[in-house]
């Protein structure tokens, strides 16, 4: 099942300090042996990828990067990195969910239904018996698919910069994990606008990620948007440009708010209208950039690569492995 964790207990305290400086002292010729070794045995890099099979390919997440996901409040960021967490956890990697806004069974209980595309709310059967049992059989299930694959740390409000750091020395160090969500940047340091405190923290996150190997996304907000059908950019981040400039990949939700209210209205939209785009401003490692159309489909909370798809939770098979 998934673990929760909290700062009650494990001692943190030894997780605070960077590696011995000389232990990353080498000398020139073991560098040169690696890259010769590289060239005898090619290793290839494991990359996790998002649950949508037409990103694969130009979008990935590879180990020792930092992913910024941004996006306004309301704009469905937490919903979206659900669903990735949940895709990544099929492809083998262990995943650590730390959410300062949201308490873990809130996230759990998401992130199950987007796995088990299983609406407790529906009002054809909400609330009854028969509704009751599926629940407790779906989360007995997704307890099962969890186990040894996704954990959580439970701590809401503002943290300290040096608490985070702690616990993503520990998460690598004690659990193996590869890929850590960090939600938000703004529950690390002291205010917006304290420039030089994000500007250490982010650097922070990438000194651990190269260390270490893992992989950190972090969440972060963005400013007011001026318009409905503005589509946000790194550069309308909040606070500091350290930001999205230190990070590897920096990546944004938009929810298309103007095609709802046309809906609500009762008035016709273009085919092919997205509900929702992923924007990716960068990639230091990869050579795609651009946008990626969603559809949301509400009764499942999942996120559809193209209109008029069907959710299943087939999305969460290891890549190879669908059909």
């Amino acid at each position: 099942m998934a673990e929760i964790f909290t700062a009650d207990d494990i001692d943190f305290s030894a997780y605070l300090h960077v590696t011995d400086a000389q232990q990353k002292v080498k000398s020139a010729s073991m560098y040169v042996q690696e890259l010769i070794d590289r060239i005898k045995n090619p290793v290839k890099l494991k990359r996790a990828v998002m649950p949508w099979r037409k990103t694969h390919s130009i979008v990935q997440f590879r180990p020792g990067e930092v992913t910024v996901w941004g996006g306004a409040n309301g704009q469905g960021k937490s919903m979206v990195t659900g669903q990735v967490a949940n895709g990544i956890c099929a492809q083998g990697e262990k995943v650590c969910i730390a959410s300062f806004e949201m308490k873990p069974l809130t996230t759990l209980a998401r992130m199950a239904r987007q796995w088990s595309c299983f609406n407790p709310d529906d009002p054809a059967f909400a609330g009854s018996p028969e509704a009751m049992d599926s629940l407790i059989d779906v989360y007995s299930q997704f307890k099962d698919w969890t186990d040894g694959k996704l954990w959580l740390y439970d701590q809401q409000g503002t943290v300290t910069a040096s608490q985070v750091i702690a616990v993503a020395r520990y998460c690598y160090k004690e659990l193996g994990i590869s890929h850590m969500f960090i939600d938000s940047l703004m529950k690390c340091v002291s205010g917006e606008d304290d420039y030089n405190g994000q500007k250490l923290f982010v650097d922070e996150l990438t000194s651990i990620a190269r260390d270490s190997g893992m992989h950190i996304h972090l969440v972060h907000h963005i400013k007011k948007p001026p318009t409905d059908d503005h589509k946000p950019t790194k550069y309308d981040y909040k606070g500091s440009g350290a930001i999205t400039d230190q990070a590897d990949n920096v990546i944004t939700v938009w929810r298309n708010k103007a095609k709802e209210k046309s809906l609500q209205e009762g008035k016709t939209v273009k085919d092919g209208e997205p509900d929702a785009l992923l924007i990716c401003d960068k990639q230091r490692n990869g050579e795609w950039e651009g946008q990626i159309k969603l559809w949301f489909d509400r009764n499942s909370m999942q996120y559809l690569a193209n209109d008029g798809d069907e959710p299943n939770n087939r999305s969460y098979l290891h890549p190879e492995e669908r059909g």
